[in-house]
């Protein structure tokens, strides 16, 4: 999909999907309708985004795209690590230096670091119920969500084999692979920490480690359940999504845990860090009806509006259920770093 038609509003649209909310997918309300961007007003000025992440240019593709549609707007971006980012941004603000006027995180732990030390502006009451409720907060816009998932190889296993309990996947005989220093791991590392304790974790961690295969990154955990390498992985779903979109017939599929850390919902963020109508109004364009289903269908990341189709090939949302979980408790990451490293996973 090209990044002039989708942001001029020829992007299709879709169905309405299913609006989902952290405390289960099963409680669905319906979220104000999504606005285009024919509807917003032209952004006018300079701003510094923070990108931490960049889904292999297709974030990039969308930044492009609303400069394009906004000429008399400019906008420097800084890249790096979500988590280096968080941590430069705190690291200025104790320096009384002021360089980013928006961040745009991979996870919530990020934005939880950043909330939490004060630096994020209130968000106005309108843009906040443009998203599907659980995912409206005061300080920070979700942009997308995804979901941890169990990919597994289907000449290896089926469905009814992989227990519906992360904690149970100890006890199996299963080859497992993972990616202990990916940041998507780490955080529901700490979803599980904040869930089930840390005893229960660490002996969890201890028992994985014993018996899987490490990965740089989850899209290579996918491709080595795939390749049958390992049996199962945990990652999140859009990896098995693009994997499956460019080779249909890959011997790859989904399964979902029930109530815990393995089937976490969490979302990419925007902060605004600025005063003023030209950060908020920047947001604004990310949550458009052009901009979601791009993320959706391109991406295959969650849609947090109303009236965009979820990405094709994920489970009916309604049917899953995720744990009840606060996702800003997810900045807390320190204790799940020093846990990995006292097993050595990092």
């Amino acid at each position: 999909m090209q990044r002039r038609a989708f942001i001029r509003g020829m992007a299709a649209t879709g169905i309405i999907g299913s609006g989902f909310g952290l405390s289960g997918f099963a409680r669905i309300a319906n979220a104000a309708n999504s606005i285009s961007v024919d509807q917003l007003p032209k952004l006018t000025g300079e701003l510094t985004l923070y990108l931490g992440r960049g889904e292999g240019g297709l974030y990039e593709n969308v930044l492009q795209a609303i400069q394009d549609r906004n000429p008399g707007f400019k906008l420097n971006i800084r890249r790096g690590a979500t988590a280096a980012l968080a941590n430069t941004l705190i690291a200025e603000a104790k320096a009384g230096v002021k360089r980013a006027d928006l961040f745009w995180a991979v996870d919530t732990g990020s934005i939880g670091v950043v909330t939490d030390a004060g630096l994020a502006k209130p968000l106005p009451q309108d843009l906040i119920q443009q998203l599907s409720p659980g995912f409206q907060y005061p300080l920070w816009s979700p942009v997308t969500g995804r979901i941890r998932t169990l990919p597994y190889n289907t000449d290896r296993l089926t469905g009814d084999e992989i227990p519906d309990s992360i904690l149970a996947l100890a006890d199996s005989d299963v080859k497992i692979g993972w990616a202990p220093a990916y940041a998507s791991f780490q955080s529901f590392v700490t979803a599980m920490r904040l869930l089930e304790g840390d005893k229960v974790t660490k002996d969890w961690l201890k028992a994985i480690n014993s018996k899987a295969k490490k990965y740089a990154g989850e899209l290579g955990v996918v491709m080595g359940v795939e390749r049958g390498e390992v049996d199962i992985g945990f990652a999140n779903h859009y990896y098995t999504l693009r994997l499956k979109a460019g080779k249909p017939d890959a011997s790859v599929s989904l399964a979902y845990t029930n109530n815990d850390a393995g089937c976490l919902v969490n979302a990419s963020g925007i902060v605004a860090l600025s005063d003023g109508e030209l950060p908020v109004n920047f947001i604004r364009y990310l949550l458009t009806k052009e901009v979601q289903s791009y993320l959706a269908s391109e991406a295959y990341e969650i849609p947090l509006v109303s009236d965009v189709a979820s990405p094709p090939g994920l489970q009916d949302l309604s049917t899953l259920n995720p744990p009840e979980l606060d996702l800003r408790k997810l900045a807390d990451l320190r204790p799940t770093i020093n846990m990995m490293r006292s097993i050595g996973l990092l």
